[in-house]
């Protein structure tokens, strides 16, 4: 693997126990370090398995994952400090305040506390959250929701970050603030996986997309070579054309 590659999937396979088909069916891809690459599809595409796996959540049913040139298998440890992951559902305890989920995070990580407060100062300044420290998260929106829940997954500063459906489902402000932050993020050097099914959003933010329909991969590239190539008029229409 290529120093220069912060992900190498070879032939990925997972079937869930009483599946018809593969989740994921021999999937291979690369990402190379400091890509914002999407992972897009329609639901029950595979997109969240394929995260699941890369992530250590999972395990997969055969092929073979290396993030930073190690096996996601064998050396899972020294993988978790490097990554972060912001999961579709809220990763929040409900009952406690914001500052209080992000305190409590940060010791998971292995924080010092001066440190957790220097993470919390930058980020909540740019989120635009600072007045909600103090708020239980079962009061916010659910765009209040997501931009701490992006938070707690950068606590740590990670060097490669995953997002599943980072903006589904929420308020047009909070969507603009996020996709501000995570374009910054990734100016700085932070390679970004994100997964998606609003292509007019892929299309804007990322330099690499993989498109996947049923668990298999049926094109990677950067977008616009690909809806240049397909002849269609963006990636929307594109994927549409892939899934029929």
């Amino acid at each position: 693997m290529s120093k220069d590659l912060a992900i190498e999937i070879s032939h990925l396979f997972k079937t869930y126990r009483d599946a018809d088909r593969p989740a994921v069916n021999d999937l291979s891809l690369s990402v190379e370090q400091g890509d914002f690459f999407g992972l897009l599809g329609a639901n029950g595409a595979g997109k969240t398995t394929t995260l699941s796996i890369l992530c250590g959540l999972i395990k997969s049913s055969s092929g073979e994952v290396r993030l930073f040139d190690k096996d996601v298998n064998t050396q899972l440890k020294e993988i978790k400090p490097m990554i972060g992951v912001v999961p579709q559902e809220y990763a929040l305890y409900p009952e406690l305040t914001a500052l209080e989920n992000l305190q409590f995070f940060g010791g998971v990580y292995g924080l010092e506390k001066k440190q957790i407060a220097e993470q919390i100062e930058g980020m909540t300044d740019i989120l635009q959250v600072k007045d909600l420290l103090n708020k239980r998260i079962a009061r916010m929106s659910g765009g209040e929701k997501r931009r701490f829940n992006l938070m707690a997954g950068l606590l740590h500063r990670p060097k490669l970050l995953f997002l599943d459906e980072p903006t589904v489902g929420i308020d047009v402000k909070s969507q603009q603030i996020i996709i501000d932050f995570l374009r910054e993020l990734n100016r700085e050097g932070m390679t970004i996986i994100y997964t998606s099914h609003l292509m007019a959003e892929a299309e804007t933010l990322c330099n690499h997309v993989a498109v996947m329909v049923q668990g298999r991969k049926l094109c990677d590239g950067c977008p616009s070579a690909l809806v240049a190539e397909a002849g269609v008029a963006n990636l929307h229409e594109l994927c549409l054309n892939l899934m029929k």
